[in-house]
């Protein structure tokens, strides 16, 4: 991809991560208003471990409940990787078309599905296995193949198969929407490149070519500790303001967009210290993460009312209160007893 004329911004790992908290609304929640949810879930809310989704709002928005996920503000989709995802309801074209497959023989398979979809249905809202073996399908998770049309909605309670319906796509052309869920993820994760982008996605790579030259001329060449990358340029004097001071802290939770990296150099960026990523990024579910003070410095994990965190360096008792009183707090639905946290570590 050919770049402006200018020369390449030096962007260090402090001004990243500045930006990407400011971005995030993570160094201070915002007040609780329509737009505030949508910000909130401006890269999307994975929500394939129960209720992330709701954990995510939480760090970012006040007055945030165990209901929030419900608001009328937010639909629920099959996302990138085919993982459940709560995106707001007027921005299911970047979330759907955005990831509509450019190949042929796949983007075809995945509107007779929808089609199928909505002909079977016709109108009801059915369990996801019900519909699955009422179109006689060997596999009923082929039904996820349709959701980048945009005609699929869905609502997963966190056990169980999910309730399906169809609703007419989004009246944007994959390649707008794709275009848009590329300025989306540079606004909350970059800088990025084309490759990092499709990663990010769930897409083939080659798919995150032509969004980054579509966005020529918002675009802003910049280096990285971790390599040359992309911002947009709108985005230019957050990235050189000096980092906000960080929340004293915030439980993220698994899959959570401020560290939703497949890349290796990405999450070293986040992480720069080889074992602490290992235990973050795990080869399994992963466990959230803990942000004190603007940085990752830890895990945590929940079982019933118990909350577990493992941080990675010793933290002053200060700190260790704040982290309690945001276990707390966390809007939980029906949590008897409330929250104790247990430490384990340093």
């Amino acid at each position: 991809m050919t770049g402006p004329n200018r020369a390449r911004l030096d962007l260090s790992r402090e001004q990243v991560l500045g930006h990407r908290r400011r971005a995030s609304f993570l160094d201070a929640r915002l007040p609780r208003t329509p737009e505030s949810l949508r910000r909130a879930a401006w890269a999307g809310l994975q929500d394939s471990m129960p209720r992330a989704a709701v954990l995510s709002i939480h760090a970012r928005v006040v007055e945030t409940r165990a209901d929030t996920w419900e608001d009328e503000a937010f639909v629920q989709v099959w996302g990138p990787r085919f993982s459940a995802y709560v995106v707001a309801a007027e921005d299911l074209a970047p979330f759907t078309l955005g990831r509509l497959s450019d190949n042929p023989r796949k983007r075809a398979f995945a509107q007779e599905m929808a089609a199928r979809l909505d002909a079977f249905l016709d109108g009801r809202r059915m369990s996801y296995a019900d519909v699955g073996h009422g179109l006689g399908l060997k596999d009923v998770n082929a039904i996820r193949y349709a959701a980048p049309t945009g005609s699929v909605l869905m609502r997963w309670e966190g056990a169980g198969r999910p309730t399906i319906w169809t609703v007419p796509p989004p009246k944007v052309e994959p390649r707008e929407a794709r275009i848009e869920l590329a300025r989306r993820y540079l606004n909350v994760l970059g800088p990025g490149t084309p490759t990092s982008f499709a990663g990010w996605a769930g897409i083939r790579p080659p798919g995150g070519d032509a969004p980054f030259e579509g966005l020529q001329g918002s675009l802003t060449a910049v280096r990285t500790p971790i390599g040359e990358a992309w911002i947009l340029s709108s985005d230019e004097a957050s990235f050189r303001s000096p980092p906000d001071a960080g929340a004293p802290a915030r439980l993220l939770p698994s899959g959570d967009a401020y560290y939703l990296f497949q890349d290796p150099r990405d999450r070293e960026l986040v992480v720069p210290d080889a074992a602490h990523r290992a235990t973050l990024w795990t080869s399994r579910v992963w466990p959230g993460a803990l942000l004190v003070g603007g940085a990752i410095v830890g895990t945590w994990r929940r079982a019933g009312h118990r909350l577990t965190v493992e941080p990675w360096r010793a933290l002053t008792a200060e700190e260790r209160t704040d982290v309690e009183a945001e276990a707390v707090g966390l809007p939980l639905p029906d949590l008897t007893p409330q929250v104790e946290v247990e430490w384990h570590g340093p």
